[in-house]
């Protein structure tokens, strides 16, 4: 039993038994073969798709998918991600990170944020220069910016804290 999420808007059970297929309790006779190592051709109701695999997280369990053109984000979660969430214990593997050090001694070029800034994990936080190589560093998760200790020009040791969230 899994149940998928597509686009945040829609809910499904689905359920594999044998060889056969269940989606809301509802048996589909979907033929699926596999046409490449993240491609798929699909008929079903007498309707042919191609699905392929875009992107694919495991740790959040999210996958990209397009089919025919069009974009999904398409979430699952099976019976232990279920159990888990019935106990509150979710979000036990989401690393908790309240600042960013320097990883290396340099000197800050640019900061790309501001305190009290709410950023995306990847967002880029600013531009550290160490051996004549510039070094954009990321935020290591989604978060709000608390407080910035750092301005274009200051020179930071390894292990300094330059962000705070």
């Amino acid at each position: 039993m899994h149940k998928i999420k597509v686009n945040d808007s829609f809910d499904y059970d689905v359920q594999k038994r044998d060889a056969k297929l269940n989606i809301n309790e509802q048996e589909i006779a979907a033929d699926i073969k596999q046409i490449g190592t993240s491609a798929y051709h699909i008929i079903n109701n007498l309707s042919s798709y191609r699905a392929e695999v875009v992107s694919f997280n495991s740790d959040t369990k999210t996958a990209i998918i397009k089919i025919n053109a069009n974009l999904y984000t398409v979430t699952a979660k099976d019976q232990y991600d279920l159990l888990l969430e019935k106990l509150g214990l979710s979000n036990l593997n989401i690393a908790k990170v309240s600042e960013v050090k320097a990883p290396m001694p340099g000197l800050v070029l640019k900061v790309f944020v501001n305190e009290g800034n709410e950023v995306a994990k990847g967002d880029n936080l600013f531009i550290l220069e160490a051996m004549k190589m510039e070094n954009i560093i990321k935020s290591p998760g989604d978060v709000t910016i608390k407080k910035i200790r750092i301005r274009p020009g200051d020179k930071v040791e390894k292990g300094q804290v330059l962000i705070e969230f």
